[in-house]
C-alpha cells in the first residue's frame, strides 16, 4: 500500500527556493471526488459556482499568477542575469509573509515618527506670538527663525536620506529622533533668542530626514498589492501631527497666568510647556523603533544575508501566529543578494592605523560613498523621470505651502481691517485734571490738549496721540501695546514704571520730561489672550485632510497613483480659483479646508510613487532630494504668498493655479508604479 504521507518531503516551491510541505498528499481517488458536481453531502459550497462565477481566492491567485509571468517576460526581453533576481524573490518572500502584526506595528511606531515630523512644522507658528513677547522679537527675527527652521530641515531631508542608504533605515532613524528630541527639550529653555534659535534650527535639521527615512523603512516590508495603500495610511499620521500642535497649543499657549519665574532672568510660561509636550510623539517613536529591526532588503543590498534572514523569519512567524496559524514554517533556505566591494575596503582599514586614523578612513569613505549616490541619480535611465518628480514636488509645495501661510495671514489682515473700521478717534479734545483708570482701547487722538493729567495702573492697546499736548501729566504702571505718540509735546511730564520709552515717541518735543524705572523691552501681560482664531485654523486645515487622505488610500492601487496625482492637483488649482470669491474670515476657512481635502491625494501620491520608482540602494536618497526641494519651494512661496497679504490677492491665487496646473498635467507623464517589485 502506498504511504500516504511519501510526498512530506522538501520539494523546490513555485518561487524557486524549497519549501516544506505541512500536509499529506490527496489519493487520486480522493481528488477526483472533490472534482464531481455534487461534492460530498456535509460540505459547504461557494454560491458562485453553478453560476460559473470563480471564487475570490482563484482571483486573487490568477492576478498573482498574472504579475508573475508579466515580471518573467520583463526578465527575458531585458535578457537580465541570474544576479538581479533578487527583487522577484523578495516580493515572493513578503507575500509567503503575509501582511499582519508586524507590518501593523511598524505602522504605528513610524507613524509616531511621522507624527514628531507634523507637530514640528507647527511649532514655530504657534509659539511665536507668545516667545516674541517673552524674549522681545522683531519682526526681523521672527522671519529669521522661520527661515532657519526650514533651511535646517532642508539639509537634514539631505544628510540623513543618504546616510540611510549606506548605514541602515532604523539606525539612522534613532539618530533622527535622538537629535530632535534633544534640541527641542534645550529650546524650552533657552532663554535667550540666540540659544533659541540655534535649538530649533537643530532640530529642525534632525527631524527633517525623518519623511523620506520613514516611507523608505516601511514600503520595504510590504508587498506589492498592498503598498500603495498603506503607505497611504502611513501619511494620515502627518496630519494627526498637525491636529495634536493645534488641540495642544489652544490649551496651553493662551493662558499665561500659571508660569513662573525665577528673578528676571529665568523664565517658564505656557508655550515653552507647550515645546515641551509636543515631544511627546517622538519620544514614543523612538522607543518603538529600538524595538524594531532593521529593513531586510537594505540587508540584503549590503550582502548580510543571514541577518535579513533571521529578520524575514521573525516576520513571517509573527504574522502567521497572529493569525492562529503557527504551524506554517518560513520555507527560505537562500536568498539570493548582490555582490559589494564597499563594506570590505571599510574593514581593511579598520585592521590599521589609530583609532583617529580609523574614524577618519570610514567616515571618508562613508562620505565618498554618499556623494556617489547622489551623483549616479542622474543617470540617463532615471535623468527624465527624476526631472519630473522634482517639477512636480516643487509645484505642488510650492502652492501648497505659500497658501498655507496666505491663509491664516490674510484671515489676520481681515480682522485687523475690522479692529481698524472700529477705531474711535478723538479730534482736539481738552482733558484737564482728570484720572484715567480704565483702559484705552483702538483710539486716536488728534491736536488734543492733557493739562494735569493722571494715567495710573491702565492699558493702552492700539492707541496713537497725534500733534498732541502733554503739560504737567504723571503716568504710572501702564502696559502698552501698539501704542504711539507721534508729533507731541510734553512739558513737565513723568512717566513711572511704565513700558513707553522713547522709542515709543515718534519726532516729539519734550521738556523737563523724566522718564523713572523704565521697563524697557516687551513684557508679558498676563490678562492678554492669543487670537484662538490661529489655532482654530490649523486644526481645521488638519482635520479636513482625512476624507481626502481615506480616499485617495482607497484608491491608490486601483486606479493608479499617477491619476492620483494629475487629478488631485488639477482639483486643486480649482478650489484655489474660489479663493478670488472669499471676502470673509468664513469664506477663507472653508475654501481652506476644500483646499487642503483635495489637495492631500497629491501628496500621498507623490510620496508613494517617490519610493518606488528608484532602486533600493538610492531610494532614501532620491526621496531626500525630493524632499529637499520641497523645503525650497516652501520657503520661496511662503516669501512671496506673504509679500503680497494686504496689496492684492489675485497674484498669489494665479500663481497657485498656475503651479497646480503645470504640475498636474505634468505628473500625468510620470510612469505608473502600481505593478512595479521594488527594484
Amino acid at each position: 500500500m502506498e504511504d500516504p504521507y511519501q510526498n512530506n518531503v522538501t520539494q523546490p516551491g513555485p518561487d524557486g527556493y524549497p519549501y516544506q510541505t505541512d500536509f499529506p498528499a490527496k489519493d487520486e481517488e480522493d481528488a477526483a471526488s472533490d472534482a464531481t458536481e455534487g461534492h460530498d453531502e456535509g460540505e459547504q459550497m461557494y454560491e458562485g459556482e453553478y453560476q460559473g462565477i470563480p471564487h475570490p481566492d482563484e482571483i486573487k491567485e490568477a492576478r498573482r499568477a498574472a504579475r508573475m509571468e508579466a515580471r518573467r517576460k520583463a526578465r527575458q526581453e531585458a535578457q537580465l542575469e541570474d544576479e538581479d533576481d533578487l527583487p522577484d524573490q523578495y516580493e515572493n518572500i513578503m507575500e509567503d509573509c503575509g501582511h499582519g502584526r508586524f507590518q501593523w506595528t511598524l505602522f504605528a511606531v513610524l507613524g509616531l515618527a511621522l507624527m514628531a515630523d507634523g507637530v514640528d512644522s507647527y511649532v514655530v507658528g504657534f509659539v511665536l506670538p507668545s516667545a516674541e513677547k517673552d524674549m522681545c522679537i522683531t519682526n526681523a527675527d521672527k522671519g529669521m527663525l522661520g527661515l532657519l527652521v526650514y533651511v535646517a530641515m532642508l539639509a537634514g531631508a539631505l544628510v540623513w536620506g543618504g546616510l540611510s542608504d549606506k548605514l541602515g533605515r532604523r539606525k539612522v532613524l534613532i539618530y533622527v529622533l535622538t537629535i530632535d528630541i534633544v534640541f527641542s527639550f534645550l529650546s524650552c529653555f533657552a532663554q535667550g533668542y540666540g540659544f533659541f534659535l540655534f535649538f530649533r534650527f537643530c532640530s529642525g535639521f534632525g527631524i527633517g530626514g525623518s519623511i523620506p527615512i520613514v516611507y523608505t523603512y516601511f514600503a520595504e516590508f510590504l508587498q506589492i498589492e498592498k503598498r500603495g495603500e498603506h503607505l497611504s495610511w502611513l501619511c494620515m499620521f502627518w496630519m494627526l501631527g498637525g491636529l495634536y500642535a493645534s488641540f495642544t497649543a489652544w490649551g496651553i499657549i493662551p493662558h499665561y497666568g500659571w508660569g513662573f519665574a525665577i528673578g528676571t532672568e529665568v523664565q517658564f510660561h505656557g508655550w515653552r510647556a507647550f515645546i515641551l509636550v509636543c515631544t511627546f510623539p517622538a519620544i514614543a517613536a523612538l522607543v518603538g523603533v529600538i524595538f524594531m529591526p532593521e529593513s531586510p532588503r537594505f540587508l540584503l543590498e549590503n550582502a548580510r544575508h543571514d541577518e535579513a534572514w533571521m529578520i524575514l523569519r521573525n516576520v513571517h512567524d509573527t504574522n502567521w501566529k497572529a493569525k492562529g496559524e503557527p504551524e506554517r514554517v518560513f520555507t527560505v533556505t537562500n536568498i539570493k543578494t548582490p555582490q559589494t566591494q564597499e563594506d570590505e575596503f571599510i574593514e581593511i582599514q579598520s585592521e590599521t592605523g589609530t583609532a583617529f586614523q580609523r574614524w577618519t578612513v570610514r567616515h571618508t569613505t562613508l562620505l565618498q560613498q554618499v556623494m556617489s549616490n547622489v551623483m549616479s541619480l542622474s543617470a540617463a535611465e532615471l535623468r527624465l523621470q527624476g526631472l519630473f518628480l522634482v517639477i512636480v514636488w516643487f509645484c505642488l509645495a510650492f502652492s501648497y505651502h505659500g497658501l498655507g501661510v496666505w491663509f491664516p495671514d490674510m484671515i489676520k489682515y481681515m480682522q485687523y481691517e475690522e479692529y481698524e473700521a472700529k477705531t474711535r478717534v478723538f479730534h482736539r479734545e481738552r482733558v484737564e485734571r482728570f484720572h484715567f483708570n480704565f483702559s484705552l482701547v483702538n483710539q486716536i487722538h488728534r491736536e488734543g490738549e492733557y493739562i494735569h493729567d493722571k494715567f495710573e495702573d491702565i492699558e493702552m492697546r492700539s492707541v496713537k496721540f497725534e500733534h498732541s499736548l502733554f503739560e504737567n501729566c504723571y503716568f504710572e504702571d501702564i502696559r502698552s501695546t501698539n501704542t504711539f505718540f507721534e508729533n507731541c509735546t510734553l512739558k513737565n511730564t513723568v512717566f513711572y514704571n511704565t513700558d513707553l520709552w522713547e522709542e515709543k515717541f515718534k519726532d516729539c518735543r519734550m521738556e523737563n520730561t523724566t522718564f523713572l524705572h523704565p521697563k524697557k523691552g516687551c513684557h508679558l501681560n498676563f490678562q492678554e489672550e492669543n487670537d484662538i482664531v490661529i489655532y482654530l485654523v490649523s486644526f481645521l486645515g488638519s482635520l479636513a485632510v482625512l476624507p481626502g487622505n481615506i480616499i485617495s488610500a482607497l484608491f491608490m492601487d486601483k486606479i493608479g497613483r499617477i491619476k492620483i496625482i494629475g487629478g488631485s492637483m488639477l482639483g486643486s488649482a480649482a478650489c484655489s480659483f474660489l479663493l478670488l470669491l472669499s471676502f470673509s474670515q468664513g469664506a477663507v476657512i472653508c475654501w481652506q479646508c476644500l483646499f487642503y481635502a483635495v489637495s492631500v491625494a497629491a501628496w500621498n501620491g507623490l510620496q508613494v510613487i517617490s519610493v518606488e520608482v528608484y532602486p533600493t540602494a538610492k531610494r532614501a536618497t532620491a526621496f531626500g532630494i525630493l524632499n529637499a526641494v520641497c523645503k525650497f519651494a516652501a520657503i520661496i512661496g511662503s516669501f512671496i504668498f506673504a509679500s503680497f497679504i494686504g496689496i492684492t490677492r489675485i497674484v498669489p491665487i494665479f500663481l497657485a493655479i498656475a503651479a497646480l496646473a503645470c504640475g498636474g498635467l505634468l505628473a500625468l507623464k510620470l510612469p505608473e508604479t502600481r505593478e512595479k517589485v521594488l527594484s
